[in-house]
């Protein structure tokens, strides 16, 4: 009996609350309804959106590492080809270095047709304070000897000093201990010209007549004189004319025409 009366009262409670339930939904407006649906709508989005795009990005893994593999062995092929073409570059230029030296050679032959010549290589250069000297790759076995005058392109290198099988030393022109008789080529003045210390290209002109017009730029070339040097082979340039009290005491500074930092070829005048 105690029972029954508890569920009837039971079953009360929850037909009231159901009651009341259905009271306050038919009360609410739709455009609450609308604004709640947005403001979770506001709150929903942004983690709805963040995990469209992770789930996007881990689909599209397959993709973004078979991409950085392709790239890698683009990368490998582009070396490759690049350490070939390295390599046909610096053929290309042994091929330009080669028919430079040849047509050096041409150029020399040209120049000096009234003389017997043997070309030639500087394997090796010995500069110093004291002395300026190369080593060719012609000697004895190619006829060549002591005193034989060595030039090039752009004019006169020096002298043979010794000699061996197949190798020959010279003194150049800018040696400490080099001595030419040169002449100015406009007004046939005679002066000596010497190595210096001072500077590779440089050498320096005495004993220049007092009467002697002489001017920055003119010409100078061999005077024949000496018993070395064939006339008429160039020197250089009168860089500077230096005036002293004594005009006896003047002199001049000649800038040789041979580049010696750069002489590569070279013709040894052998008659």
């Amino acid at each position: 009996m105690l029972k029954n009366k508890k569920t009837s009262k039971m079953g009360i409670i929850i037909t009231i609350l159901i009651l009341i339930i259905i009271v306050i939904l038919s009360n609410i407006k739709i455009k609450d309804v609308t604004y709640v649906e947005n403001e979770l709508g506001l709150l929903v989005m942004p983690i709805q959106n963040g995990l469209t795009y992770l789930k996007n990005w881990i689909s599209g893994n397959h993709t973004f590492f078979t991409n950085i593999n392709n790239l890698q062995e683009e990368n490998k092929e582009l070396k490759k080809k690049n350490s070939e073409l390295e390599q046909m570059l610096r053929e290309l230029e042994i091929i330009k270095s080669e028919n430079t030296t040849l047509k050096e050679y041409v150029n020399l032959k040209d120049k000096y047709t009234d003389y017997e010549t043997k070309p030639a290589y500087v394997i090796q250069k010995d500069i110093s304070n004291y002395g300026d000297t190369i080593i060719i790759n012609i000697g004895s076995n190619d006829g060549i000897d002591v005193n034989m005058p060595v030039i090039s392109d752009q004019g006169l290198v020096g002298h043979i000093i010794s000699v061996t099988s197949t190798t020959a030393k010279v003194q150049t022109i800018v040696d400490t201990a080099s001595t030419i008789s040169c002449v100015i080529t406009t007004s046939r003045d005679m002066m000596i010209a010497r190595g210096t210390m001072e500077q590779d290209s440089m050498l320096k002109a005495t004993f220049i007549p007092t009467q002697a017009t002489i001017l920055e730029g003119d010409k100078v070339e061999t005077s024949g004189l000496g018993g070395i040097y064939p006339k008429g082979i160039h020197i250089g340039t009168i860089k500077k004319v230096v005036n002293t009290k004594n005009i006896t005491d003047r002199y001049a500074t000649i800038e040789t025409a041979v580049d010696f930092a750069k002489l590569e070829t070279v013709l040894v005048i052998t008659n």
